[in-house]
């Protein structure tokens, strides 16, 4: 996913004119420096885990998805638990299934659904790459905040996706 940072937050008289100036200003700087660091994190979180095991990002979370629901979900759980949609999911778990990673079968009480399962390999696969994925993780994220910041993120991050679904 890309997203586009603007560096300057002037936005529009038209966009910005029913909020008051120094709400404006505040939510302006919040939103990009929430757009930045998703961004940036996101990027040097993916070539990192390429250069350094040879997978992408997607490559890494859908075995690590079956791994934390016990080997196996129906693709529409898996696709809810990678923040994305069921046909986004399709080409990566492809993929998947030709690096003999993970397996595809029908759901044995309903034909129409599918459940992605990990195979033998996809199994010892994240053993490898989580603990370098989240040291990773920790160094970037975690590591420039303390502990406190770390709890004011968490809870805002909640409130702003209390009342949001994704899918």
């Amino acid at each position: 996913m890309q997203v586009q940072v603007p560096s300057d937050p002037s936005l529009p008289a038209w966009l910005t004119n029913s909020w008051p100036r120094f709400t404006r200003a505040r939510w302006i700087a919040a939103w990009l420096a929430l757009l930045r660091a998703h961004a940036t994190l996101v990027r040097k979180l993916a070539v990192d885990l390429v250069e350094v095991t040879g997978l992408t990002l997607g490559d890494y979370d859908i075995p690590a998805q079956l791994v934390q629901a016990g080997d196996a979900l129906r693709m529409t759980e898996l696709a809810e638990r990678a923040y994305s949609s069921r046909s986004g999911m399709t080409g990566p778990v492809d993929s998947l299934v030709e690096a003999g990673l993970v397996s595809r079968a029908e759901a044995e009480a309903d034909g129409r659904e599918v459940v992605v399962a990990l195979t033998d390999l996809g199994v010892s696969r994240p053993k490898e790459t989580a603990p370098i994925h989240i040291r990773r993780v920790a160094q970037l994220f975690v590591g420039p905040l303390d502990g406190q910041e770390l709890a004011v993120v968490e809870g805002a991050m909640k409130k702003v996706t209390r009342n949001c679904t994704f899918g």
